[in-house]
């Protein structure tokens, strides 16, 4: 039963890394393979690519990480794994 338990275990976090992944590379490269097209909008004042390199992907990885997490988090407790409240 164990090892049933770690395989969806498994598959739950393999899906969660792809997702990250994902938005990871789309933050990271997809935006700035448009950043000549969307240049002609602007976000405070800014150009909108000279913005999401300076400040945005930046903050985007930031909530991605802290999205992860919690849906880690969330799967681990699911599955019994979970460390949180532990005092080993």
């Amino acid at each position: 039963m164990a090892s049933k338990n770690n395989e969806a275990h498994w598959e739950k976090t393999k899906g969660l890394m792809k997702i990250t992944l994902a938005l990871w590379f789309f933050f990271g490269y997809v935006v700035f393979m448009f950043g000549h097209d969307i240049n002609s909008m602007s976000f405070l004042g800014y150009p909108l690519a000279y913005y999401m390199t300076a400040q945005g992907s930046l903050a985007a990885f930031v909530i991605i990480i802290f999205w992860s997490t919690g849906k880690q988090q969330e799967i681990d407790e699911e599955h019994g794994v979970s460390d949180a409240g532990r005092d080993d």
